[in-house]
């Protein structure tokens, strides 16, 4: 079974993540930020990764460090599941319309951590949370889940409707990404022979 718990305690927050890898979606999130478990909640369910998730942060000042280590304990979640990487497909990406928006997202789980991040929004929040944050969850993920991660919003006007296609194209795409491929066996899905060297 790949799956994994991690847990995280700073002078700023408290985070638990446990989550499946192969699982069917199964979501159990509470961060303090309604709009951040809505996207995490999205992104496990179109994922199929089955994803807990307890935080508890300094709200009191501002959301950033909720966010972000959020972001880092479910990168170190997934990529303690994925392990050595054996058989996985690797690369994937997705392309996902919202009404009058379309994203995308291009993924290889190389274990050398990137992000490109061509996204923008017209507002500064959604609902309470600030929209500046939604890259430094991003960020934090990928590069400690080891992706070369590429997000891109390609046109939209909402801002709702641009971060949660950013979310559900990140789901759809590391979904495929992380299938075992029947036909690579236990094979390393690298030339090098290992990941990350």
């Amino acid at each position: 079974m790949r799956a994994a718990t991690v847990e995280r305690k700073t002078r700023e927050t408290e985070i638990f993540v446990a989550l499946e890898l192969d699982g069917s979606g199964e979501y159990d999130i509470e961060t303090g930020i309604g709009f951040f478990d809505h996207m995490l909640e999205a992104f496990a369910k179109h994922s199929m990764i089955d994803l807990k998730v307890r935080a508890e942060g300094d709200l009191h000042i501002d959301m950033h460090h909720t966010v972000e280590d959020v972001g880092i304990v479910m990168g170190q979640a997934a990529a303690k599941a994925l392990g050595d990487c054996a058989g996985i497909r690797r690369f994937a990406q997705a392309y996902i319309p919202m009404d009058e928006t379309l994203s995308r997202a291009a993924i290889d789980i190389s274990k050398r951590p990137y992000l490109v991040w061509n996204v923008a929004f017209s507002r500064p929040k959604i609902g309470d949370m600030d929209t500046e944050l939604f890259k430094e969850w991003f960020h934090a993920f990928a590069t400690n889940a080891g992706l070369c991660l590429h997000v891109e919003n390609i046109y939209g006007e909402n801002s709702h409707h641009i971060i949660e296609s950013c979310y559900k194209a990140l789901a759809r795409a590391f979904r495929d990404a992380v299938e075992l491929d029947p036909r690579a066996g236990d094979s390393a899905p690298s030339t090098k022979g290992s990941l990350g060297s």
